[in-house]
């Protein structure tokens, strides 16, 4: 439920920001840190609930980054946007992310699309098992599960406005982000073994 009202103010700020970017080319850095603690406080819950069951720690309520927690989101504040691409790229230069995207976590399939899992949903589905009976994680899908929300968090940033950097189309799998704009980390150590 606070992820519902959060998401409805990260939306409304998105526009103000739009505007602000449109005229000013700067992102307001009050709205940007909101704007970036949402998504990394959704990451977190993620992280540790059924996106991907990568821990066992409890995530903290708050917005800001907790570098002790095992999942971390980090934007670097732009000083300048370019205008003209804040017309263009939330909507029509991240098209085809999107529908990427939408295999990867659900949202393709007509009216009952929500029904859908996805390949998140999947990937997940396979860990908790994995963990239920050997008590370990699968290295393999944990690598992927953490490139495909790598990737998902990429697109946010961009789709959000957060950064002019096009994301790659790629899933960055292993234990660490290649150096970016826009990173969804997961634990810098083997988490597999939780």
């Amino acid at each position: 439920m606070v992820q519902f009202f959060l998401g409805i103010a990260v939306a409304v700020l998105t526009v103000v920001a739009f505007f602000a970017i449109l005229f000013t080319g700067r992102y307001p850095r009050s709205i940007f840190e909101f704007n970036v603690g949402v998504p990394r406080w959704a990451w977190r819950v993620a992280f540790y609930g059924y996106g991907a069951l990568g821990t066992d720690r409890y995530p903290p309520f708050t917005l800001k980054d907790v570098p002790d927690y095992p999942a971390r989101l980090s934007v670097d504040y732009p000083e300048e946007l370019s205008r003209r691409l804040a017309l263009l790229k939330w909507w029509l230069l991240a098209i085809p992310h999107y529908m990427v995207i939408a295999l990867f976590v659900g949202g393709l399939g007509g009216d009952r699309a929500y029904n859908a899992p996805g390949l998140v949903g999947v990937l997940v589905l396979v860990a908790a098992v994995a963990l239920l009976f050997t008590t370990r994680y699968l290295r393999g899908v944990f690598d992927l599960l953490m490139g495909i929300h790598r990737w998902v968090l990429r697109v946010a940033g961009y789709a959000l406005l957060l950064t002019d950097r096009y994301p790659p189309f790629r899933l960055d799998m292993g234990a660490a982000e290649p150096a970016a704009a826009v990173t969804g980390r997961g634990p810098e150590e083997s988490a597999p073994g939780r």
